[in-house]
Formats: C-alpha cells, structure tokens, sequence
C-alpha cells in the first residue's frame, strides 16, 4: 500500500514511517524542509513538500496515495486551542480528498478523551463531544468526515515515549531541570497511560491494514502509573529532589502543565488489542526515564 504519511519526520511519524517501509508499505511523507526529504529518502521513503497549514498539498498528498496517516500536529501548548483548530481544518481537507473512496485514513487524538467521567478509566468506544479538552476538535472533524463516508479511524495516544522523548514528560523533565525539583500536586495519586514508540508505530499499521471506519483505538500499553512515580522516576534520572505541592502552589510552579498534572489520563487498550492482535512489548515509561538519554 502507498500511504501518504503526515508528521512523517517527527517523533512518532518517523517510527511510522520506518515501521511502514519494514512491513512492505510505501511512504509519501509530508515534510516542508530539505533537511526532512533528505531523511525520508535515506529510509527508502519518498518526500512530500508541504505543511500542515498548505491544505491543497495535504489533499494533492492524500490523492495521490492508497491510504493516510495523520500524525501531524503542531505541539506548541501554549497555543493548544488554535492548534487543535488547525488539525480540525486539516482533517476535513484530508477527507474531502478521500471522499468517493475505500481508502483509509487514520487521525490522531488523545485517550483523555475517552475518558467517560473524571478519574474514569478512558475506553474506546466513549466519546463525548463537548469534552472540554481541546483535542476534541478532531475527533469532531474525523466523526463529520466518517458521516461523508470516508473510511475513518481514530488512533488516540498515550504517552508515547522512549529514552529520547515521552509526550508530556518531555515538558516535565524540562521543568524539573529549570526549578530543581521534580514536582507533583497533592498526594501524586492521579495516573497516566503510556506506551513506547515502536510500540504505537506498529500499532498504526495495524489499524491502517484493518481499516475498519469508525474505530477508535488506545496506543496504551500501561493504563495507569500514579503521577507521584514519574515525578520519582524524573528525579531519580536527574539526582533532583521530588517534591509534593499544594494544589495553592502547583499552577505557579507548573504553568500551562498544570492543565494536565492533577488530572487522571489512565486508559484502557482492551479493546484495541483483541480487535488488532496488539501485544506490545517495549520498555516501559518508567525504565525510560530512568534511562534518559543526555541532552
């Protein structure tokens, strides 16, 4: 299969992207520099110039292939709302490019989303459209897309990690070197879900080569480690304090993270598993972090 594939060069994009090419799939990547068609080509994949805001190139992109992988997005948090709003615009291109076909597209999201209450174990088949998380502008533009018939599926992400980098972590471990320590809020109690990269690279193509419209799917493969042990574990790896805050205290220490470090983001991966023959078997959060690669 020729996939057309978005984000082709960036953390997770890449691993999809040389998971592809393993399997036997063909690669279009997406990629607005040099420097990235330099390194689809070194991988055997072949570039596509453009980006995620040039709508007509997504489309020419997605025309020209059997099958789209959406992991694109623009992860400058302090501009959360209006990236969202862009990944929204870029998914309704991307189908209207795929409308009248069988080929499959895949988009992105996150497990918070199915998350049916909070501190509620996310699954895959909940969706609420007026979560207010807002991520959920696409699932909301994928859900107007499957309605026009398009073969549609939702891959909704974890953390995804390796030693290298590990979602919203990535932002913590930052933070902790800047302040000293390695903070939590309260008793650290809430917990996340993580998966490795490999892990979730393969676990796109699996979704791609089932293509089953309107499926959601959970790229977790830890549904719940407390908050209070990746604040330890990031200490641990950095030989900084770890410290609980006061939820008084936590927003000036946190910043824009403090959206997301007291809030439950556990999720299943049940149903994925059995509908896609999914085993993960990659390290997991905690051994990555404890085994951070220098900056």
């Amino acid at each position: 299969m020729r996939v057309f594939l978005t984000g082709s060069t960036g953390f997770i994009g890449s691993q999809v992207a040389r998971e592809l090419l393993e399997a036997g799939h063909q690669v279009l990547g997406l990629t607005r520099s040099e420097e990235g068609a330099r390194a689809l080509e070194a991988i055997g994949g072949e570039a596509h110039r453009g980006e995620l805001q040039d709508l007509p190139s997504l489309q020419r992109g997605a025309a020209q292939c059997d099958g789209v992988i959406h992991t694109a997005f623009d992860h400058r948090f302090e501009h959360f709302q209006e990236n969202c709003e862009k990944d929204r615009q870029a998914i309704l291109a991307l189908g209207a490019a795929l409308e009248g076909t069988a080929r499959p597209l895949i988009i992105t999201s996150g497990t918070a989303l199915g998350a049916p209450g909070p501190g509620q174990l996310a699954v895959e088949e909940h969706f609420d459209p007026h979560h207010p998380m807002p991520r959920v502008a696409s699932e909301l533009a994928g859900h107007d897309v499957l309605q026009r018939g398009v073969n549609l599926s939702v891959m909704r992400l974890s953390q995804i990690h390796d030693t290298h980098k590990q979602g919203l972590v990535t932002y913590l471990i930052a933070l902790a070197r800047q302040t000293g320590v390695s903070a939590y809020v309260g008793e650290g109690r809430n917990a996340w879900s993580a998966a490795h990269v490999n892990d979730t690279a393969r676990l796109y193509r699996l979704a791609l080569e089932k293509a089953t419209p309107g499926a959601r799917y959970h790229a977790t493969a830890e549904s719940a480690i407390p908050f209070h042990r990746i604040a330890e574990a990031i200490g641990q790896a950095l030989g900084l304090p770890t410290k609980p805050l006061a939820a008084q205290d936590a927003a000036a220490h946190f910043g824009w993270l403090m959206t997301f470090v007291d809030k439950d983001l556990s999720a299943s991966s049940a149903k994925t598993r059995q509908a896609l023959g999914w085993n993960p078997d990659g390290p997991g959060l905690i051994e990555d972090l404890l085994n951070l690669e220098p900056r």
